[in-house]
């Protein structure tokens, strides 16, 4: 098996967890599929790490923003919403015979172990999914922040964040026709020209301990991450270039 990146942080948006815009939080149909591409990656020899948000349960700046909820609150609700995907993904690949372990920011430990650096890497390195879940732990930090600091402890190959854009635009490709699709950029351009792709801590610590992140479509084919992953040159990948 020809392979770029084996060690790999994987970051999903909650809803991708959602069957279209309608309906439950977390569908049985989407979970069971995601799931058995993360074991087909699983079986493949590639040790991952699993980053997910709660935006298919609820946001806290968009509740901060919106409803007048307390800023602090809505972000520890949102990071008790990654805990529940988390679990439901971590259920999901135990039933299909994938060794997994939901390690948490926050302390739950009658629902999930509490996450400790040497205690993950040992686990990923002997094959064990993470489900890295609870965020930072902290308030105002993003799942990226998560994933891109789990990367940086876990002395992960890669970033890849699987999402429902097929890569990195100089504008908005939904409002301009003319939009340029990147395949490489740099962090520092990413940076300078303040793309939202993912938050500025986010890269700044990706850039720091030299971790590419690559930005893939994952809704339309979730395969797309295997692909990147064994070195297939799709969606865009931001390095120190």
């Amino acid at each position: 098996m020809s392979v770029k990146y084996k060690r790999c942080i994987l970051k999903f948006s909650g809803e991708i967890l959602k069957d279209g815009d309608v309906g439950d939080a977390i569908s049985f149909r989407v979970i069971g599929a995601l799931c058995e591409e993360i074991k087909s990656l699983n079986d493949a020899g590639f040790e991952l790490g699993i980053v997910i948000g709660g935006g298919n349960i609820f946001r806290g700046a968009a509740a901060h923003r919106s409803l007048g909820c307390d800023r602090v609150a809505g972000d520890y609700i949102g990071m008790l919403a990654t805990t529940i995907n988390s679990m439901a993904i971590g259920d999901c690949l135990e039933k299909l015979g994938v060794g997994a372990v939901v390690l948490s920011s926050l302390p739950m430990p009658d629902f999930c172990e509490p996450y400790y650096p040497r205690r993950a890497q040992k686990a990923i390195g002997e094959g064990t999914v993470l489900l890295l879940a609870g965020g930072t732990g902290r308030a105002f930090f993003s799942t990226d922040s998560a994933a891109a600091l789990r990367a940086s402890e876990l002395c992960a190959d890669v970033v890849v964040k699987a999402t429902k854009v097929d890569g990195v635009y100089d504008k908005d490709p939904k409002k301009y026709g003319d939009a340029k699709k990147f395949d490489r950029i740099s962090f520092q351009e990413i940076l300078a020209r303040r793309l939202s792709v993912m938050d500025s801590t986010a890269f700044s610590l990706c850039m720091d301990n030299d971790i590419p992140v690559i930005i893939v479509d994952a809704e339309r084919d979730l395969k797309n991450i295997g692909r990147v992953l064994r070195g297939e040159s799709l969606g865009t990948t931001i390095a120190n270039y």
